[in-house]
């Protein structure tokens, strides 16, 4: 079957790249290493396997693996020989060190980005203006559902203006014992919460996707706004979703419970 090898082979090629995505969330979540760790680990196998395994860069550009007439072993040996060479030659290639300035630059970018956006939930800390929107949340005695809806539209409003991080570390504390009173379940408030920082990730002034996706397409911010509103449109249904359906985030939790249940 000429189809079922194509595809096979095409799969194996594949696997250099899609192995980038296992070393990361393999490595965050098994507990190996911080999502820090785990993005200098990637960065170190994303350049060995564009300039050494697929070549598309660097310079082993278009120099194929296996020479005409050459066995397995040879073909083996000459390419880990090369390994040596490839590493030093890295350095002062013109490919890698224009791909290098590029990554530079959207992470410089992102850097004062969130360097700002912490800056600015500093100062909204220091004057106390969450716990104030907190206090007077609490105060109007809202139902759950009154609850979640001012929730919804405090966390919308702090994603377009600060860093996800910032938002946990000040919003999670305040309104975690509203909903325990309330009756919401934590893992519930935890997902809600998570899906409001994701549409804060695609809303300026401080979208933080919306900034890598100019960063690098090279186009304008306007353009990514405009590509990103379909998204966020249905990432505003799934929100309402979510919000008043609790079994879509909890239906999972309760079947590890009843499974734990059952074995016990």
């Amino acid at each position: 079957f000429p189809g079922v090898a194509a595809l096979m082979h095409s799969g194996l090629r594949a696997m250099g790249g899609l192995m980038l995505i296992i070393i990361v969330l393999g490595s965050i979540y098994g507990g190996v290493a911080s999502p820090t760790e785990a993005a200098s680990v990637a960065a170190v196998y994303a350049w060995l396997v564009s300039v050494w395994g697929y070549r598309d860069i660097g310079p082993l550009k278009d120099v194929p693996w296996r020479r005409d007439g050459e066995g397995t072993v040879s073909m083996l040996l000459r390419n880990m020989v090369s390994l040596p060479m490839v590493m030093v030659k890295s350095f002062t290639d013109k490919e890698v060190s224009h791909v290098v300035r590029d990554a530079s630059k959207v992470s410089i970018m992102l850097l004062f980005i969130i360097a700002n956006a912490m800056l600015f939930a500093h100062v909204l800390t220091t004057e106390r203006i969450p716990h104030t929107i907190a206090e007077t949340i609490v105060a109007w005695g809202l139902p759950a559902w009154g609850f979640l809806i001012v929730v919804n539209i405090l966390l919308l409003i702090a994603g377009n203006f600060m860093e996800p991080s910032a938002i946990l570390l000040i919003m999670a504390p305040i309104l975690f014992p509203i909903a325990m009173q309330l009756g919401i379940d934590p893992i519930h408030l935890g997902i809600i919460m998570v899906v409001n920082m994701e549409i804060g990730m695609l809303t300026p002034p401080v979208g933080l996707n919306l900034f890598v996706t100019a960063g690098i397409t090279g186009e304008s911010m306007g353009w990514a706004i405009r590509a990103a509103l379909p998204w966020l449109g249905l990432l505003l249904i799934f929100l309402i979703l979510i919000t008043y359906i609790p079994q879509i985030s909890l239906f999972l939790p309760d079947y590890l419970d009843s499974l734990r249940g059952y074995k016990s």
